[in-house]
């Protein structure tokens, strides 16, 4: 497959092609795991919650499903851009529909839906106890993931984007070649860790950014475009056959987070949103 690197060398002019590339962030890619893989996390399952804490739940709603679990001391940290846990697990968890047929649903917009999203994260050494699925609830198949890191790009819509391009260019925008080839380099949002999201349909760090302004300003107030540079993938979840998961209409799921919530881990601070066709 043709690189991202040459992508822009091929489709860009040599300076606008330097200033593309260096917005290229690691992301640490997760695809499932065949023979001798080493197992950097899983899809479904059942999860292995520390002793005495709860299955999460949206109060008024019910229990969230459990998405994914990653294994942080697998993932290779250094290689990202992001200060994940040198150790220890992330469990992801998210309000599906299961139990009510999909009626209530998480919006970065509705502060009163956020806690239909869950990020646990296990620090090493914790006693856990693997949880049955509650009650109304049923668990996806467990795949298990690798892992491999790899250069991701910009949606061409994000921030940075507009930013990196010349003042005399912002009318034209970047040359509809370059836009194609990225187009046909995509396979997907996939699952990933850190890195740029590859959203489905607008960039999601302008969704979150909205909704933590408090969603009464306009999407094109340029406080949306300052927040949403705050804000940083920590993980995407695709539709996956395999997990016998769908998101919406064959979506994909992101966990948001500051980094220096990152670093602070105040996972209860991360912003989820799904994105769908």
């Amino acid at each position: 497959m043709t690189s991202l690197h040459d992508i822009a060398r091929t489709h860009l002019p040599a300076d606008l092609a330097e200033r593309w590339l260096a917005l290229l962030r690691p992301g640490a890619q997760l695809a499932k795991a065949t023979g001798d893989d080493a197992i950097a996390g899983r899809l479904g399952g059942l999860p292995a919650l520390p002793e005495g804490e709860a299955w999460p739940v949206w109060p008024g709603h019910g229990p969230l499903s459990f998405v994914a679990g990653v294994d942080c001391s697998v993932i290779p940290g250094r290689a990202l851009d992001i200060p994940l846990p040198a150790d220890g697990s992330l469990l992801f968890f998210y309000f599906d529909g299961q139990i009510d047929a999909g009626d209530a649903y998480v919006s970065p917009g509705e502060p009163d839906t956020w806690a239909g999203a869950r990020l646990v994260y296990v620090p090493a050494g914790t006693p856990v106890t693997e949880r049955a699925v509650p009650e109304g609830l049923d668990a996806y198949p467990e795949v298990p993931l690798t892992v491999r890191v790899e250069p991701t790009a910009p949606d061409v819509w994000h921030p940075v984007m507009r930013s990196a391009l010349p003042k005399d260019a912002l009318d034209d925008g970047w040359p509809e070649d370059f836009t194609d080839a990225l187009y046909d380099h995509s396979s997907g949002s996939g699952h990933q860790i850190g890195g740029h999201a590859d959203p489905v349909q607008n960039p999601v760090e302008h969704e979150v950014a909205h909704g933590i302004l408090g969603g009464n300003v306009a999407w094109d107030d340029p406080r949306v475009a300052e927040e949403a540079e705050r804000w940083v993938l920590l993980a995407q979840f695709d539709t996956d056959d395999d997990a016998d998961m769908m998101w919406g209409d064959c979506g994909t799921l992101y966990w948001l987070i500051r980094p220096q919530d990152l670093a602070d881990r105040r996972f209860d601070r991360a912003v989820a949103t799904m994105q769908c066709c």
